[in-house]
């Protein structure tokens, strides 16, 4: 047991993908929370799709590809909550129209301009490709948006469990907003040498949805998603150089059946398990 453990963790390139992709799942967990209670499992996937032609905008323009797909992610966002504040259209539907538009557009981008990023790096990730230099890179990243999440915490739980009351009690909702929005499109942007942007909404929304269907409370909550996030990447890394699969859709597949499992079995609120307990009772 103790070999098929460190075997692995005995080469440079998976020590990396070990460490960033800790540092992803646990900052993304972190965020999962306030997603799950705000309902904005679909604004993440518009968001990671939307960053596409911003990385191809960023390489014609000769700057880091992390601001092109910052921006790009922040713009779908923002262009989302204008148009639904000004017409009939509910949020999802313009979630749907504008995510699909800017993705497709940038893969007509990416197909027609030769980049040093490969198309499926950006969709899947690419977390055995990556330096020491990525990791530091992407573990600042991920380190600033826990700091601001862990500062602005109670406020963005106010509001994320109801905006109308966060209002009434003073707090500025419009800052709050875009600021979950601006956390959201920068997580994702670091997460994208790891898991992609195909991917991480997996590891933005199945932890907090596990620990909500484990926890009452909020800050359990959280911890839980954590633990969730961290033990699924690390035993998805470890697994996938053993099976010689792709890490990131391994951390995916283990997060899924945990989720499986936890919705069928889970205290209070498993389907299965209310089942058993009724007809034992």
């Amino acid at each position: 047991m103790m070999q098929w453990l460190t075997e692995p963790l005995s080469l440079d390139f998976m020590q990396q993908a070990l460490v960033i992709g800790l540092v992803v799942s646990i900052s993304a967990a972190q965020l999962s929370s306030f997603l799950v209670l705000k309902g904005w499992s679909l604004m993440g996937d518009a968001v990671s799709h939307a960053v596409l032609p911003g990385i191809v905008i960023a390489y014609l323009l000769g700057i880091p590809y992390l601001i092109g797909a910052f921006a790009t992610g922040l713009f779908c966002a923002i262009s989302t909550g204008y148009i639904t504040e000004n017409s009939r259209l509910k949020e999802d539907t313009v979630m749907g129209v504008v995510f699909s538009a800017l993705f497709a557009l940038g893969v007509v981008m990416f197909t027609k301009i030769e980049t040093e990023l490969h198309l499926d790096h950006v969709l899947f990730g690419d977390i055995l490709g990556l330096t020491w230099r990525d990791v530091l890179g992407t573990t600042l990243l991920c380190l600033f948006v826990s700091i601001a999440i862990f500062v602005k915490r109670r406020d963005l739980l106010v509001f994320s469990f109801d905006d109308v009351h966060a209002s009434v009690i003073g707090l500025n909702t419009k800052l709050l907003h875009y600021g979950l929005l601006s956390m959201l499109s920068l997580l994702i942007v670091a997460s994208m040498k790891a898991v992609g942007i195909i991917l991480v909404i997996a590891v933005l929304i199945a932890p907090g949805a596990i620990a909500f269907m484990l926890s009452d409370r909020f800050e359990r909550m959280q911890t839980i998603a954590m633990i969730v996030a961290a033990v699924c990447s690390f035993i998805g890394i470890i697994l996938s150089y053993h099976i010689d699969s792709a890490p990131a859709p391994t951390i995916v597949v283990i997060m899924t059946g945990l989720f499986v499992l936890v919705f069928l079995f889970a205290p209070n609120r498993g389907i299965l398990r209310k089942r058993i307990e009724q007809e034992i009772g």
